[in-house]
């Protein structure tokens, strides 16, 4: 009888941080670590710039600024219909892999509120006006109404916003500049077709490189994709793969030269930014987050929290309060923190202020009294 190996807790948040970048900041550029993460959630425009400085070693913000700009890293709604940061090249795989989500989200949320539409007729005027020039959306719904007046304003954009994979265009999403999203083609942007046959193997075992090992669960909520999908790539690659039991018996999968590094391995203080993947892409979070902690960060207007980690796992939130001439960082633990990895943590913020405050600006770093 094969015997199945439990992985606890403390070991898969192990597993995750290595592959996540944050046992140790590694030297990578930019476009590379966002390919090894399959994306960087991305609703938030400065969130990347946080996620890739907390994990890359020199990482300043002109970096991902100009990829964007020069059209190598785009923004798009992806994974769980949320937007993503992704390569160019991934952008062109992974939207295609995710149509049959964004049309389970189209007519599950978006059909009784659009009776009668013709889809393709509304997705090819939705193209042409993008296309001819980026719009808001917005901008991009009024001119749809002026075709179908007696639909609903938003749901005819978000249907478009479905059928169609639109890019936000610069500015947005470039550091120290604002501006509304505007949209565009994913093909008229990088000039290049979809990918006719998205391979999902890949794609999956790209995921379990990023953040296994992992159910079939957890790849679900990650991106959006049925359980029966799912399990049907996972039975093709099992011969491949290696299995092992988490503390609820649940069969988890994985690549078999992943780095699992053993429980005890030494994880110093980090931030992450807003949204962050790692926080959610597991049905079960408790790798990296206690559940007691969800409502602290998981707030119930959609934001996902910046949070900081001490030893691997969630332990506090934090913000940057810019004033006139002064950007202070907010830290609020959770609970108390040894002195230790107090010291760790306050240098590590005076690093992130260094990184995020204007040079003009003073600097003021708070730590609140833990909130239990």
């Amino acid at each position: 009888m094969k015997v199945v190996k439990k992985m606890h807790t403390r070991t898969l948040n192990r597993a995750l941080l290595a592959r996540q970048m944050l046992l140790s900041r590694v030297k990578l550029p930019a476009s590379e670590a966002i390919e090894k993460l399959v994306g960087m959630q991305a609703q938030s425009p400065n969130a990347p710039y946080f996620g890739l400085w907390t994990r890359l070693e020199g990482f300043q913000q002109e970096e991902l600024s100009r990829l964007i700009q020069d059209r190598q890293v785009v923004r798009i709604a992806l994974m769980r219909s949320t937007i993503h940061l992704v390569s160019a090249r991934d952008a062109l795989q992974l939207r295609p892999w995710m149509k049959s989500v964004m049309d389970r989200h189209l007519t599950g949320t978006y059909s009784k509120q659009l009776p009668g539409i013709d889809f393709g007729l509304l997705a090819a005027a939705g193209r042409k006006l993008v296309e001819e020039e980026p719009l808001t959306f917005k901008e991009l719904r009024n001119r749809l109404l002026e075709q179908w007046p007696d639909l609903h304003p938003e749901a005819i954009g978000n249907a478009v916003r479905s059928l169609v994979p639109l890019v936000q265009v610069p500015p947005r999403g470039i550091w120290g500049k604002s501006g509304l999203a505007k949209h565009t083609s994913l093909e008229t942007w990088l000039s290049k077709p979809l990918c006719s046959q998205p391979e999902a193997t890949t794609i999956i075992c790209r995921y379990l490189a990023a953040f296994g090992p992992a159910t079939v669960k957890d790849i679900q909520t990650w991106s959006g994709h049925s359980i029966k999908n799912i399990n049907k790539v996972i039975e093709s690659l099992r011969p491949q793969l290696v299995t092992f039991q988490d503390e609820q018996g649940a069969e988890l999968f994985d690549i078999p030269d992943a780095p699992r590094p053993s429980a005890d391995t030494p994880s110093a203080p980090r931030f992450l930014g807003e949204f962050d993947n790692i926080l959610l892409s597991h049905e079960n979070r408790s790798r990296i987050m206690n559940q007691k902690y969800r409502s602290k960060v998981f707030t119930i207007n959609g934001i996902i929290r910046s949070t900081i980690l001490i030893d691997g796992f969630v332990a506090g939130t934090w913000k940057l309060i810019r004033e006139r001439r002064k950007t202070t960082l907010s830290i609020e633990p959770f609970t108390s923190i040894s002195e230790q990895n107090s010291n760790a943590l306050m240098a590590e913020g005076e690093r992130l202020l260094t990184f995020s405050a204007p040079e003009t600006h003073s600097h003021d770093l708070i730590m609140k009294d833990p909130v239990e």
